[in-house]
């Protein structure tokens, strides 16, 4: 019976690694913090003290944490993750990564026949407990097509979109537009209601306009629109994280990016400030601060009724 491993039990992880178990796979679970491997145990899955003995007990293992940091340190030492894997053995990180790490890490794993697969998440913790999950897989056809059926009861849209590094790039670039969009649109919600405008009036009206129509102002609502930002579903340090590594992706080829440029810089402003641990939209605040008003706070009914009329 095939063993698969799960390091990273958070918010992301333990949705995941739930559906996993309740597919019927045999699962083998770790974590920084011990009693987030409780509820797994209770139904049956073995915890492993160190990162090598996933690897060394398991056929496929998934990574999922914060930061490339956290993965090269699950990855490196006597007790990490690579210590334990061996030929054959298949490797996903779910993480959102750096495109440089990743490719590394292939490269040193791929010298021992162990298969490193980047396969980071869209779809939040609610998706990732519901399945309802895009993941966007980079690596061998050949290999994708081993684990397709695990990652098939984690998500409802699991695809391999290229080689070593491709679900990397699908990932930073769609967060780095997500948070570019929602800047975009506070700022301007702002000076509209600055300029006099009831906020749920100009909500619905724009809304209503052909870009609106497209549902890129949806990324707003139930969070900064309503004053609603605790407690954090995303947090803003790695919302952060994920729009550096995208201005970096860019970067590494030459790619101009000023709107991209101009969040990050926001958002490191606002991880400055000590909010890295709130939710993600409190960055938007700053336009609001910056325009001299109070924050907008419309009722989340109101949100929703206008939400249902288009």
């Amino acid at each position: 019976r095939m063993k698969i491993g799960f390091i990273g039990l958070g918010l992301m992880g333990r949705g995941m690694a739930a559906n996993i178990q309740k597919a019927g796979y045999a699962l083998v679970v770790h974590d920084l913090n011990r009693a987030s491997a409780d509820p797994f145990e209770q139904e049956g899955a073995i915890w492993a003290a160190t990162a090598r003995e996933v690897g060394a007990t398991c056929d496929v293992v998934f990574t999922s944490l914060p930061k490339p940091s956290d993965v090269l340190a699950v990855l490196e030492g006597e007790e990490g993750l690579g210590a334990g894997l061996s030929e054959g053995k298949i490797w996903l990180d779910l993480s959102t990564n750096s495109l440089t790490v990743v490719r590394d890490i292939h490269v040193r794993l791929a010298a021992k026949d162990v298969h490193f697969l980047d396969a980071p998440v869209s779809g939040g913790p609610a998706g990732a407990a519901s399945g309802k999950l895009a993941i966007w897989v980079g690596g061998e056809p050949a290999i994708y097509e081993q684990v397709a059926p695990i990652l098939a009861s984690m998500a409802d849209a699991a695809k391999r979109v290229g080689d070593i590094g491709a679900g990397t790039i699908s990932k930073l670039v769609h967060n780095t537009i997500a948070s570019t969009i929602n800047h975009a649109v506070a700022e301007m919600m702002t000076a509209g209601v600055k300029a006099g405008m009831d906020p749920l009036d100009l909500y619905a009206a724009i809304r209503s306009g052909a870009m609106g129509r497209m549902r890129a102002f949806d990324g707003v609502h139930p969070r900064w629109l309503a004053d609603n930002l605790d407690p954090a579903t995303f947090a803003l340090e790695l919302l952060h994280k994920d729009v550096a590594l995208g201005v970096e992706l860019a970067t590494s080829v030459n790619a101009p990016v000023p709107l991209a440029t101009l969040t990050r810089d926001d958002l490191a402003e606002a991880v400055n400030r000590g909010w890295g641990r709130k939710d993600a939209q409190t960055a938007l605040i700053l336009k609001q601060e910056r325009a001299g008003i109070e924050p907008i706070s419309a009722a989340v009914d109101d949100i929703r009724a206008i939400m249902d009329q288009s």
